[in-house]
């Protein structure tokens, strides 16, 4: 049976394990920086220290009407979640007038800002017919062309016989299909498309203007959309296929209505592979026409077409917090400077620096050697948070703001109060006549109850604040939050153990007054078995008072002296 653990052993295994740590965090930046380049060893400055790219989104309504106030809201908060869901952190979005201001901290990315401005109205529509989307076509001979006839007035606009569906040919009039015939892919208008009656077919085309398309009413909407995220394709085997897609979650209405869908155009399957596709409608374009090769009875569809990772998350995050109630069209895009925030950054740096200072002073002058374990549990504490900024900002796009800063000033106290309580505890033990050993190990089961029921406060705070604040107050509830997770992590695996080896050595365990754990200063009364002893016999003033002070209450009204009201008796 191996020997039961020694606290110098599980000091030197914590160590290791905060070692562990340290190093994983330090390699995981280390391989965003050198792999995929996409982060850095400074941590990411937020739209007030930074600077960045200020958009002014002008409204775009059917008729040239105004856009209402509840409209520009709703875009608003809709325009917030979709930024917030790229990772750009502390931007900033509000109304100015009729306008939307869109304020974002550094170099945002072409795809980041069409989808912002993206209006991401989805519907999903039969198709009706599709075809090479040129307008012209070229005689028998193959020698002359003719343009493809235009729409007339005198086109019939009503189906021959009643549709049946959405997917009957009798959508198809001749007015429509001149329509189609003459379409030119280059002149597709976003809004009117998006206005269009949702009950009647449309003509559009895909992005690229590769494929034109008659499409049949809307059969479901996007409405209908619960939750949609991105992902890499695999087979049935579980492999990947290395191909990006979009998974679409309805909710019950909606999961009905395409399982509906599917199973009519799966019957086409055989016998008209036109009429066995469905189109997915983005902002008036086909982004994907895919064949119904099976029923989808679960509401799970997947969007699967020429997607990167970047834009199959871009358009999962518009499907997921939905569409913009109204269309809008970039009036102006500057950039701004963080002249105000550069000052302000250096005066909360100086802050921030002389609170540090002080906590240094007082744990030498409180503590004397004692409090270089506190500076030393700084320092880790700081590497920790440090690294755990940089991968936030790299993985979850996380930018340090003033706010963020000041989060990490209040840190500095706060941390400071685990070593205190710690280290009052040991203190405690010592005045009771317990050895360095003992003394670390009882004032640690003590201490650590107190840690966690304070360190549990903060962190709910942190987290309640971060829920229901908006803008730069969450990035100070962010970084209280990590601090205060960081600091419990600190304390349990380099202050305890640390103290745990400093126990063990001569120097400490003899209680040199230097070290801060003299038990003569600290007022400690009990020596040995059955013997007290009044600290004021030992010619130290200071331990005098210290016994003094740390009467009971019932003691000081019964007017008894606590270095003698055991003398004679048995412990």
């Amino acid at each position: 049976m191996a020997a039961r653990s020694t606290p110098v052993r599980k000091a030197w295994r914590s160590l290791i394990w905060l070692a562990a740590i340290i190093a994983v965090l330090a390699g995981v930046n280390a391989y965003g920086v050198l792999v995929p380049q996409e982060s850095t060893w400074a941590p990411k400055l937020a739209l007030d220290l930074q600077g960045g790219t200020e958009l002014i989104l002008a409204p775009q309504v059917e008729g040239g009407a105004a856009a209402t106030q509840e409209q520009l809201d709703q875009a608003v908060a809709i325009i917030r979640q979709r930024v917030d869901a790229t990772g750009v952190s502390e931007s900033e979005i509000n109304t100015s007038g009729n306008n939307i201001v869109v304020s974002l901290p550094g170099n945002p990315s072409e795809t980041q800002l069409s989808q912002i401005e993206a209006s991401a109205k989805l519907e999903f529509r039969p198709v009706l017919v599709a075809g090479d989307p040129a307008t012209s076509s070229v005689g028998g001979d193959g020698s002359t062309a003719s343009p493809s006839p235009s729409p007339s007035e005198s086109l019939s606009t009503t189906p021959t016989a009643t549709p049946t569906d959405a997917s009957d040919p009798s959508y198809v009039t001749p007015a429509l299909q001149a329509q189609y015939d003459s379409f030119d892919c280059s002149t597709i208008d976003p809004v009117a498309l998006n206005t269009a009656d949702p009950k009647q077919p449309i003509v559009t085309c895909d992005p690229s203007g590769s494929e034109k398309y008659v499409l049949g009413p809307v059969e479901v909407s996007g409405e209908r959309i619960a939750d949609a995220s991105n992902g890499v394709v695999t087979t049935q085997t579980g492999a990947s296929t290395g191909t990006w897609a979009v998974n679409i979650v309805f909710d019950s209405e909606g999961a009905k209505e395409f399982s509906k869908v599917t199973t009519r155009l799966y019957g086409y399957l055989n016998t008209d592979p036109t009429r066995n596709r469905f189109a997915i409608v983005l902002d008036g374009r086909v982004i994907s026409a895919p064949s119904t090769n099976a029923v989808i009875t679960d509401g799970k569809p997947q969007i699967t077409g020429s997607f990167t990772e970047e834009s199959s998350k871009a358009l999962a995050d518009q499907l997921k917090y939905g569409a913009l109630p109204i269309s809008f069209q970039v009036q102006s895009q500057d950039k701004i400077t963080s002249t105000l925030g550069s000052t302000q950054l250096q005066s909360g740096l100086i802050a921030g620096a002389i609170g540090l200072l002080l906590v240094i002073i007082y744990s030498l002058f409180q503590y004397r050697l004692l409090g270089t374990v506190t500076i030393a549990s700084l320092v880790v504490v700081a590497a920790i948070t440090y690294f755990v900024i940089l991968i936030l900002g790299w993985r979850q796009g996380y930018r340090l703001s003033l706010a963020g800063v000041a989060g990490l000033i209040v840190s500095i106290g706060l941390t400071a109060d685990s070593f205190i309580v710690y280290f009052e505890r040991i203190r405690d033990e010592l005045r009771d006549g317990r050895a360095l050993v003992g003394a670390v190990e009882a004032g640690w089961k003590r201490a650590l109850r107190t840690i966690f029921a304070a360190k549990s406060v903060n962190l709910l705070s942190a987290v309640i604040l971060f829920v229901l604040a908006v803008g730069n107050v969450k990035g100070f509830a962010l970084t209280l939050g990590v601090t205060t997770i960081i600091d419990v992590l600190v304390v349990v695996l380099f202050t305890h153990p640390v103290l745990q080896l400093l126990a063990s050595t001569r120097f400490f365990s003899s209680g040199h007054p230097i070290t801060g754990l003299d038990p003569n200063a600290l007022g400690a009364v009990y020596r040995g078995r059955a013997q007290f002893r009044d600290p004021r016999a030992s010619g130290r003033a200071g331990a005098a008072r210290e016994a003094e002070r740390r009467q009971t209450i019932a003691e000081r009204k019964a007017g008894i002296d606590p270095t003698s009201a055991n003398d004679g008796k048995e412990s």
